[in-house]
C-alpha cells in the first residue's frame, strides 16, 4: 500500500490511465475484428471499407503509446493484404 501522498496520487495516475488504455485496446480489437468478419465472409467492399476505418483507429492507438508503432503498422499490412487477396 502506498504510504506518501504523492505515491498514492502515482497510484490514483496509474488507475485512470489504464482504464483510457483499456478502453482504446479494446475500441481498437473491435475495428480489427469488423475487417476479420468481412474477410471471412468474402466481401471485398466491406473489408475494404472497415480497413479504411480500422487504419487510423490503429495508428492513433501507436500514437497514444497503446501499441507500439511497429505492431500497428504491421497489423494494418497484413490486415491490407488479406483484403487486396479477396479480389484475386
Amino acid at each position: 500500500m502506498a504510504n506518501t501522498t504523492s505515491a498514492k496520487k502515482a497510484t490514483r495516475k496509474i488507475a485512470r490511465r489504464t482504464a483510457v488504455n483499456k478502453n482504446r485496446r479494446s475500441r481498437v480489437r473491435n475495428f480489427i475484428r469488423k475487417v476479420e468478419e468481412a474477410i471471412s465472409s468474402g466481401d471485398k467492399e466491406a473489408a475494404s471499407a472497415a480497413l479504411r476505418a480500422a487504419q487510423p483507429e490503429l495508428m492513433r492507438a501507436a500514437g497514444k503509446g497503446v501499441f507500439h508503432p511497429n505492431t500497428a503498422s504491421r497489423k494494418v499490412s497484413r490486415l491490407a493484404q488479406r483484403v487486396k487477396s479477396l479480389g484475386a
